[in-house]
C-alpha cells in the first residue's frame, strides 16, 4: 500500500482554548488519503467538515494530534514551511470560485505559479492554457471572470487548483452554487482528472447524488468520524 498523502491521527480542534467559552469541534479524528483516492466528506451543518478541511489544507492548526504530509510530520512547521507545503502538495476548489476579477481566466490559472516562483514563465503559461483546454475553456482563456457563467468560472477554479500538479485537491462544496447540469459537469471534470492523472480528491458536499458517485464516503457528525467506507461504482 502506498504511503498516504495526508495522515491525520487523533486530531482535535478547540476554539477559544483556555477561556470560559472554549469549544472542542473535532474530537480525535483519524483519516488518511492516498494517491488516486476520490473521496467525499459529508455530514450535517456544524459537524466540523469545513474545520477539518481547513486543517488538512494547513489553513488552521489542530489543538492536538499528529499530521503527516507525504510522510513528513508538520506539527512544528513554520508559516513559510506550511505555505510551501500547501503550494507543492495541495490544490483548492471552493464553493465560490474566488477568481481575481481583474485578471483573465489564463492569468487566474497561472496565479499559483506566480506565488511559487515569483514570476510568470512560458512553461506556466503553456500548462495553464492546456488545463483550460482540458476543462473546455480553450476559447475563453482571455475572458475576465465577469464574462463567464458560474459553471465556467468553477471550471477555471478547477484548472487553477491543478496548475502545480498537486497530489491532493481539497474541494469545499465546489458544486453548491451551481445548477444541476453545471454541477454534474464540474463533478465529471474532477473525476476525469482523478482517473487520468491519479490526482486525489477530497470533496465536501451536501449533494447526495454526487456523494453516491464517489469511491469513498467519510461522514462526520458532531465533530466525530462516524463512517469511512468505500463505495463500489
Amino acid at each position: 500500500m502506498t504511503r498516504p498523502i495526508i495522515d491525520l491521527r487523533g486530531i482535535r480542534k478547540t476554539y477559544n482554548e483556555g477561556t470560559a467559552v472554549a469549544a472542542e469541534v473535532l474530537h480525535g479524528i483519524d483519516i488518511a488519503v492516498r494517491d488516486g483516492d476520490f473521496a467525499c466528506l459529508i455530514g450535517p451543518s456544524g459537524s466540523g467538515k469545513s474545520t477539518l478541511l481547513n486543517l488538512i489544507g494547513l489553513l488552521e492548526w489542530p489543538s492536538s494530534g499528529s499530521y503527516h504530509l507525504k510522510g513528513r510530520p508538520i506539527e512544528q512547521a513554520s508559516d513559510d514551511e506550511r505555505t510551501r507545503a500547501r503550494l507543492e502538495t495541495l490544490g483548492f476548489v471552493f464553493q465560490f470560485h474566488h477568481l481575481l476579477p481583474a485578471f483573465s481566466a489564463l492569468e487566474n490559472v497561472m496565479m499559483p505559479g506566480l506565488m511559487r516562483y515569483g514570476a510568470y514563465t512560458a512553461g506556466q503559461r503553456e500548462i495553464a492554457a492546456g488545463l483550460l483546454a482540458a476543462v473546455g475553456l480553450g476559447d475563453a482563456m482571455y475572458k475576465l471572470p465577469s464574462e463567464l457563467s458560474g459553471g465556467m468560472q468553477q471550471r477555471v477554479a478547477i484548472a487553477r487548483a491543478l496548475a502545480l500538479a498537486p497530489d491532493l485537491v481539497l474541494a469545499d462544496e465546489p458544486t453548491g452554487n451551481l445548477d444541476t447540469r453545471a454541477a454534474d459537469g464540474v463533478f465529471d471534470l474532477m473525476r476525469r482528472f482523478n482517473e487520468t492523472r491519479r490526482t486525489a480528491f477530497l470533496i465536501v458536499t451536501h449533494d447526495s447524488r454526487l456523494a453516491a458517485r464517489c469511491d469513498r464516503v467519510i461522514e462526520l457528525r458532531d465533530g466525530t468520524l462516524v463512517a469511512d467506507a468505500p463505495r463500489h461504482r
